[in-house]
């Protein structure tokens, strides 16, 4: 099937974050939470999404009581590897350096991130040697 996280549009993208941060959740539940962030979708319009998330293997249900529960397939970390991979391939030939350089001069890092980069650069060099 190739990487299944390349074939998730944006709403199945937002779907699947709701299951991430609230983890395994009904259709009401997740449709609760994509209120909460300002989607106004429609109970069917969710279940329809999940189903075919489920179809495309994205997510797993089970029926718990009256309602199914549905729980992510993918780690959020596989669909930033995948989706990541692809835009490096499309964009930049399969070249890291470049994104990195782009990502660095257009983004504004706070002193964490910026502390977090020093030491991966500084271990990255040590491994250089």
């Amino acid at each position: 099937m190739g990487d299944k996280s390349q074939e998730l549009s944006a709403a199945e993208l937002e779907v699947l974050r709701v299951l991430w941060d609230a983890g395994p959740s009904t259709v009401r539940q997740v449709l609760d939470a994509l209120r909460s962030r300002g989607r106004d979708w429609a109970y069917t319009t969710v279940l329809t999404f999940l189903t075919r998330m489920e179809q495309k293997g994205v997510v797993s249900s089970n029926k718990s009581g009256l309602a199914y529960v549905y729980r992510p397939a993918l780690t959020r970390n596989r669909v930033r590897r995948e989706r990541l991979r692809l835009l490096v391939d499309e964009l930049y030939d399969g070249a890291a350096g470049p994104l990195v350089l782009q990502l660095l001069k257009s983004q504004r890092l706070n002193r964490e991130d910026i502390e977090a980069l020093q030491k991966l650069i500084d271990e990255l060099d040590d491994k250089s040697r």
